[in-house]
């Protein structure tokens, strides 16, 4: 009998990915769909809960899940079952986690009402947040 681990799909990756063949792969899977507005937000000192974050439109909750869903089954053949997927039921906003990257897939308006962007742009590392007044001021 023969042991499970020669049994692979040949498209199975032969070694995970690094963070930056991860990232592409998320680019290429948003570009497929035709996402529009992709970004990639850099969380490395920010939070903890993540490495890098990408936020993308559909222009139609059909768009959205269809983005979303291209996008978690791309990452869940490539990374296996550590990818989770919200949001897929109204379609609004779809977030993937997929460790440390973080999706979110979100139609026209429900982006421009949160903005997520604005929010993750503001400085909020340790060094800025014991920072005092006056001596940015001198900067």
């Amino acid at each position: 009998m023969q042991d499970t681990s020669e049994l692979q799909d040949a498209l199975s990756p032969t070694a995970p990915l690094t963070a930056e063949e991860l990232q592409k792969l998320v680019i290429d899977c948003l570009e497929d769909m035709k996402a529009e507005d992709i970004i990639n937000i850099d969380l490395r000192g920010k939070t903890s809960i993540a490495d890098s974050m990408f936020i993308a439109t559909g222009r139609s909750t059909r768009q959205v899940a269809a983005i979303a869903d291209h996008v978690y089954r791309k990452l869940k053949h490539t990374i296996g079952d550590g990818c989770k997927l919200e949001g897929m039921q109204k379609a609004d906003w779809v977030l993937l986690d997929a460790g440390n990257i973080i999706i979110h897939v979100f139609r026209a308006e429900v982006r421009s009402f949160y903005n997520l962007e604005k929010m993750w742009a503001a400085d909020f590392t340790p060094d800025k947040m014991t920072e005092t007044p006056e001596s940015s001021e001198d900067e």
